[in-house]
């Protein structure tokens, strides 16, 4: 057989109830070129027997039955009989616009330079979309460039995973599927931009992204903030903080405070905390002195090569602190990078 343009990689683990509108939207698609490899994770309600069924009336469907595994190895054992030339993921309770594939196919080779094309969002039931889901899908939705995407990498993962489309060679030569005991994807978005990699996505909402009180995000310890947190602290180290000779944390709040603490045990020269809290400057956090947030020029000039983190999640407060340092001379993803 001849290898299809789109290979889509589609893990399921008891999904009866939404995986059958999930394929109808698959099999939808404009572009027809492509496989279905899905994954059926050890599922105990009916996912297999719909899988098999599915693959009974459509020979581009190709099933892949795995006791439980967990949802890394059951990515990679799919990636591994992928055979197309660009891979679509797809999520078992999520819908894809008819045109999605299409789309981001014809994007992927207009722009050879291009790894991972993503797109806008829509998240859906609107009965069961929480507040912060639906501003979460709003901050992604307003990141479509790779200047953006790769100014905003290490804020929070900038790709919804199921909404993606890359090149199955850079994922297989990138390793594929990390397990980290951190989210998944976030991981692969934060090799993929350590390794030089340019994502973007299509402004057109090309898929409908389901929220419901049992997604991995909520349920799943690596999905936590705390575990977030690590990732981020692993690749800055590997990264943005590579070579630095001092590290500046803008916010000596809850994030500050609990990243600082990653950064410290992976070994980051932390000089100083900033902070505008006139509580806290002239004390101490993890043995480092808070600042005012005014003496960071003369904090910057004691060194040759320091680099700031803007680590405060309040809303609004990265603009406010993006537009301050902008102000005194500072380059954001060279001198400065937001993290919360």
């Amino acid at each position: 057989m001849n290898a299809p343009v789109v290979s889509v990689l589609l893990p399921a683990h008891n999904a009866a109830t939404t995986l059958p509108e999930t394929l109808a939207s698959l099999r939808a698609q404009s572009l027809s070129d492509s496989e279905v490899v899905a994954v059926n994770d050890g599922s105990s309600d009916e996912s297999g027997t719909i899988l098999q069924a599915c693959a009974a009336d459509d020979p581009r469907v190709r099933p892949i039955q795995l006791p439980r595994v967990g949802l890394i190895e059951a990515l990679n054992r799919g990636l591994s009989a992928c055979r197309g030339e660009f891979v679509a993921r797809m999520d078992a309770d999520d819908l894809a616009h008819p045109l999605r594939f299409e789309l981001q196919a014809e994007r992927l080779r207009a722009q050879p330079g291009l790894s991972v094309v993503s797109c806008l969002v829509e998240p859906f039931p609107s009965e069961t979309v929480t507040e912060g889901f639906r501003r979460y899908v709003e901050w992604l939705n307003g990141l479509t460039t790779p200047t953006e995407i790769a100014r905003d990498m290490f804020i929070e993962s900038p790709l919804p995973h199921p909404s993606v489309m890359l090149r199955r060679t850079e994922l297989l030569a990138l390793g594929g599927y990390h397990e980290r005991g951190w989210a998944e994807d976030y991981d692969l978005w934060l090799r993929y931009h350590l390794a030089g990699k340019r994502m973007e996505k299509i402004t057109q909402t090309l898929l409908r992204w389901r929220d419901h009180p049992e997604r991995a995000t909520r349920t799943d310890a690596r999905y936590s903030v705390e575990n977030f947190l690590r990732a981020k602290a692993h690749y800055l180290l590997r990264g943005p903080l590579r070579g630095r000779d001092a590290v500046i944390i803008w916010g000596a709040g809850q994030m500050g405070r609990r990243l600082s603490k990653h950064l410290v045990r992976g070994g980051a020269p932390l000089l100083a905390f900033l902070d505008i809290d006139v509580g806290k400057t002239g004390r101490t956090l993890r043995g480092r002195p808070i600042h005012s947030a005014a003496d960071l020029p003369d904090l910057w000039r004691q060194h040759t090569h320091p680099a700031l983190l803007a680590a405060v999640g309040s809303r609004g407060a990265r603009a406010l602190i993006r537009a301050r340092l902008q102000e005194w001379g500072f380059t954001e993803s060279a001198d400065f990078w937001c993290v919360a």
